[in-house]
């Protein structure tokens, strides 16, 4: 199996790289911005959207103006990615996958540049070899394994960072762990159908009166004063600090799970539908609009999204399968009857069946539903002809993310 895998790493630039990285990714957010106007004027005259190769001249014609000669300075092949990112863009929002591409704004947007190639790695001095920068020392936590594919420069939190992708052949381990169900909540963050619960973590809602008393300094400081850029780095800090908290934990745990257990039945969680706001519109008002924010909150901190993407490419690198199923009514049957009525959950935490008398909690009853249901979905799809047992679409996906 052809393993995908990024490093990440902090780098330590001097004060010219550092000047140079800021100059650089502001030009290869130019080039996007550039071509991304000139994709909406071609499309409201009426114009053929332009290719990437057709991109390409456009840029090269934008290198030869005179106004626009700065763009030279910049490496080539980082801009032309910024062109293939937008295309890329393009082709997500045709597919319904992303919604359309948007301007990229200094400050809001993180700046990053991607270099295909012309990159050297030297792991045994701790250093990395970037064009037009030079050599530039980093922290080197872990072995870099594979072949370097490309390598992405990004800034956050005032740091910058080094994504280094590889591709190496791996074998698929044969796993000897057992099936589980997940149900994902808010006062549980999962509950497996093996009894065990691993607790929300809440990181935003730790640091949301740091955040908030930060931000309220910021917007009484005069707007790109030297204080309000001060101001708006501490804010910056403590969301990386959230992000960064929010990312270990998932890691941690979706690494513990994927261990553990050869197939994970989870819910397939539309998050976007579920945090959808509710305060609706000034003819149709919505109602309980604070409860509704609240609770929206509470679920997009908890990282469910991530949590499923993880889960997805560990359990392919060590030869599990991730699987997906419906969430309806999965805490509203029983498991031992199979009964199903509203009334078996009176409470967001108990489940009482009413034709059983069965009692327990209903998350631990919805993990079991969905391994229940997992183990339905998976019987569906062997092949009667040979009885080979066909991988789900989602754990075919080996992915390309961080370990």
């Amino acid at each position: 199996m052809q393993r995908l895998q990024a490093f990440k790493f902090e780098l330590k630039p001097n004060g010219d790289q550092a000047r140079d990285l800021r100059r650089f990714a502001g030009s290869c957010r130019f080039v996007y911005n550039r071509a991304l106007a000139l994709q909406q004027e071609r499309y409201t005259t009426g114009e053929k959207k332009l290719g990437y190769a057709d991109l390409c001249k456009a840029l090269t014609a934008w290198k030869a103006d005179p106004s626009t000669a700065w763009l030279g300075e910049a490496p080539a092949q980082a801009l032309q990615q910024s062109l293939k990112d937008l295309d890329r863009a393009y082709a997500n929002f045709f597919a319904k996958r992303a919604d359309a591409p948007r301007f990229k704004k200094k400050g809001q947007s993180r700046d990053s540049l991607r270099y295909p190639q012309g990159y050297q790695l030297d792991q045994a001095n701790s250093r990395l070899f970037l064009p037009k920068l030079g050599w530039l020392c980093y922290r080197n936590s872990r072995e870099v394994l594979g072949t370097l594919k490309n390598v992405t420069v990004s800034q956050s939190g005032g740091k910058w960072f080094a994504s280094i992708q590889t591709e190496r052949e791996a074998e698929i381990p044969v796993h000897q762990g057992t099936a589980v169900g997940i149900d994902l909540g808010i006062v549980r963050f999962a509950t497996l159908s093996d009894g065990t619960v691993y607790a929300p973590l809440n990181s935003f809602k730790r640091h949301e009166q740091a955040l908030a008393k930060a931000q309220r300094a910021m917007s009484r400081k005069v707007k790109f004063s030297r204080n309000w850029k001060k101001a708006k780095a501490r804010v910056q800090r403590i969301h990386t600090r959230i992000a960064n908290t929010r990312r270990d934990y998932l890691h941690k745990t979706t690494t513990t799970i994927s261990q553990n257990h050869a197939m994970v039945c989870i819910e397939d969680l539309q998050v976007r539908n579920l945090s959808v706001s509710a305060s609706g519109t000034i003819e149709a008002p919505g109602t309980h609009v604070r409860a509704k924010s609240g609770l929206n909150k509470a679920i997009l901190d908890q990282g469910w999204g991530e949590f499923r993407r993880q889960l997805d490419y560990k359990l392919a690198w060590s030869g599990g399968h991730l699987i997906a199923v419906p969430p309806h009514n999965t805490s509203r049957t029983c498991p031992c009857c199979g009964q199903f009525a509203k009334a078996n959950r009176q409470t967001q935490a108990r489940f009482a069946c009413v034709a059983c008398g069965f009692e327990e909690n209903a998350d631990l009853v919805g993990a079991i539903n969905v391994l229940r249901a997992g183990h339905a979905r998976l019987a569906c799809e062997v092949s009667p002809a040979g009885g080979q047992q066909q991988e789900p679409t989602e754990a075919t996906q080996s992915g390309s993310m961080s370990d």
